[in-house]
C-alpha cells in the first residue's frame, strides 16, 4: 500500500483495526469517526484538496497541532474534548507506524504531542430542593410530560450515564420484588441498579402506556418512537431546568446537563453515609479513585469533619481504662 493512500489507511483502520482486531465498542468507533470527519474537513480546507486526495504525509505534526488549536479556538471545545480527539489521532498513527514503516518519524512526532493539562472544575450537583423542583417541572397531563417526569426521576436516583439512560429498553426493567434496572454501561459492563418504591411506581405507570410486547423498544422513546439522541436529552433537561427556575431561584442561570443528574445521585448516596466503594459500584466506575471527586464537592461533608475536631487544636488523649476488668479486656 502506498503511503500516499490515506483514504485506504483510514478505512482499514476502522474496519480491520478497530472492529476486527480490537473489537472496539460502537461508542468508541463513533467517537473516532467524528474526530476524523472534523480532521479531514479541516485538512481539506487548509490544503485546498478533497479529503480523498489527502496523503498521509499531509497530516504532519504542524497540521495536527493546528487542528487541535482550531478545536479549542473556533469550535470552543474544552481541553478535555481536545484530548479526546487527540487520543483518536494517536490511535490512528500507532496503526500507520506498523502499516507504513517509512512513516515512522512522522508518526513519532504526532504521537509525541502531549495532552493538554486543565483545571478540574468542582462537581456540579443539585440540592434536594432543586431536584424536587426539577422533577416536578414536566406537565404530567401530557404524554411528553409523563415521559420526562419518569426519565428525570430515574436519572437522579440511578445516576445512569447519558448513553445508558437513553438506550434503556423495556427488557431492562424488572418491577417485581427487588425492582431494578439493568444497563449495558461503559467498558461493556452490565450492572443492575435498584429502584426506590416511589420511582418504581412512577415507572410502572409510565410503562403501562407503552406496548407491553415490545421488549426491545426504548423506555423513554423520542417523539418518533426511536431512541432519544444525546442532544434531545440535553434539550429536555435544559427546558425543565428553565421551568423549575420559576419555583427554585437557585437554578436560574445555571448550566445543568444530564451528567449533573448523575453527580446528584452520587452526592445523595454519599451524604446518606453510603461507602465510596458501594457508590463506585453503583455508578459503574472502573476505579474508586474516580469516585473520590465527590468527597470534595460538598461543604457539608467537611463541616461534619470539622465538628469532630478539637477547637483547641490539642491532640486527643489516648483512652486509659481506670477499672481493672476493663484493663484486662484491653490487654487481650
Amino acid at each position: 500500500m502506498s503511503i500516499a493512500n490515506l483514504s485506504a489507511l483510514v478505512q482499514q483502520f476502522f474496519t480491520d483495526r478497530l472492529r476486527s482486531q480490537l473489537g472496539a465498542s460502537p461508542h468508541t468507533i463513533a467517537s473516532y469517526r467524528d474526530t476524523f470527519r472534523l480532521l479531514l474537513v479541516f485538512a481539506s480546507e487548509r490544503l485546498a484538496r478533497e479529503p480523498s486526495q489527502l496523503r498521509v504525509v499531509d497530516l504532519d505534526v504542524s497540521l495536527i497541532g493546528a487542528f487541535l488549536e482550531y478545536l479549542e479556538r473556533e469550535r470552543a471545545c474544552t481541553p478535555k474534548t481536545r484530548n479526546t480527539r487527540l487520543t483518536a489521532v494517536r490511535a490512528f498513527f500507532h496503526f500507520v507506524a506498523y502499516q507504513e514503516p517509512e512513516c515512522s518519524l512522522q508518526c513519532q512526532q504526532v504521537l509525541a504531542i502531549p495532552n493538554k493539562r486543565h483545571e478540574r472544575p468542582t462537581v456540579e450537583f443539585l440540592s434536594e430542593q432543586e431536584t424536587a423542583a426539577l422533577v416536578a417541572a414536566p406537565n404530567q397531563a401530557t404524554w411528553i410530560g409523563r415521559r420526562d417526569h419518569a426519565l428525570l426521576l430515574v436519572a437522579v436516583q440511578t445516576g445512569l450515564r447519558n448513553t445508558e439512560l437513553r438506550f434503556l429498553r423495556r427488557r431492562d426493567v424488572d418491577l417485581g420484588v427487588g425492582a431494578h434496572l439493568r444497563c449495558y454501561g461503559k467498558g461493556r459492563k452490565t450492572r443492575c441498579t435498584p429502584l426506590r418504591r416511589d420511582i418504581s411506581a412512577v415507572l410502572k405507570a409510565w410503562l403501562v402506556e407503552q406496548d407491553p410486547k415490545a421488549a426491545e423498544d426504548p423506555i423513554f422513546p423520542s417523539m418518533h418512537g426511536g431512541f432519544m439522541s444525546a442532544d434531545a436529552l440535553q434539550r429536555l433537561v435544559t427546558r425543565h431546568v428553565a421551568a423549575a427556575s420559576a419555583t427554585c431561584s437557585s437554578l436560574t442561570g445555571r448550566t445543568i446537563t444530564p451528567h449533573t443528574l448523575r453527580h446528584t445521585a452520587a452526592m445523595d448516596l454519599l451524604l446518606r453515609g453510603v461507602d465510596l466503594t458501594v457508590i463506585a459500584l453503583w455508578l459503574g466506575h472502573e476505579s474508586i479513585e474516580t469516585t473520590q471527586i465527590y468527597l470534595h464537592a460538598d461543604m457539608r461533608l467537611k463541616e461534619r469533619a470539622l465538628a469532630h475536631a478539637d477547637p483547641s487544636g490539642a491532640r486527643p488523649a489516648r483512652f486509659r481504662p481506670s477499672d481493672g476488668l476493663l484493663a484486662f479486656l484491653k490487654s487481650l
